[in-house]
């Protein structure tokens, strides 16, 4: 599977938070060619502030190939990863994190990393932004104006 059709597929999960309310940021996990791994963001349905698409994604991973490291793995997102995120995909050991638009507020990837990698102490991730940008934005834009747009529930 290329890095165009695995953020496509990203996308689609990332079209199911939008549908569910959520704000709109999706993953996937490709190993060996298939997809092992997919989440989208749940933080209100599971009132959980680590259901976040990348943690849902790597969970759904590591029980699919029944281990928690995920070595020769890649972590597509929608969204740059935030410090959370970007620490469970190190901790998973993903080789590739692959994101879609810049995060400015919460996004972590760009500043921790070093000329597109970040190395911890034992484990190096390559870390590639950009890829599909427009569409990655365009949904969390989408669901912001349309936030901003609905009435508050203090009736305002």
């Amino acid at each position: 599977m290329d890095d165009d059709a695995a953020m496509r597929e990203a996308l689609d999960e990332a079209r199911l938070s939008f549908d569910e309310g959520e704000v709109p940021i999706g993953s996937v996990i490709v190993k060996d060619g298939r997809i092992v791994g997919r989440g989208h963001n749940r933080k209100e349905a599971l009132c959980d502030p680590t259901a976040h698409a990348e943690v849902l994604a790597l969970r759904g991973a590591a029980r699919s190939i029944n281990s928690w490291r995920l070595l020769g793995a890649t972590l597509y997102t929608t969204a740059e990863p935030c410090l959370m995120c970007l620490g469970a995909a190190l901790q998973a050991r993903v080789s590739r994190i692959v994101y879609g638009c810049r995060e400015p507020k919460f996004g972590a990837a760009v500043r921790l990393a070093e000329d597109g990698q970040f190395q911890d102490s034992n484990h190096t991730v390559i870390i590639v932004g950009g890829l599909l940008e427009e569409q990655c934005a365009h949904l969390l834009k989408a669901f912001f104006a349309q936030r901003r747009a609905e009435p508050s529930e203090a009736g305002e």
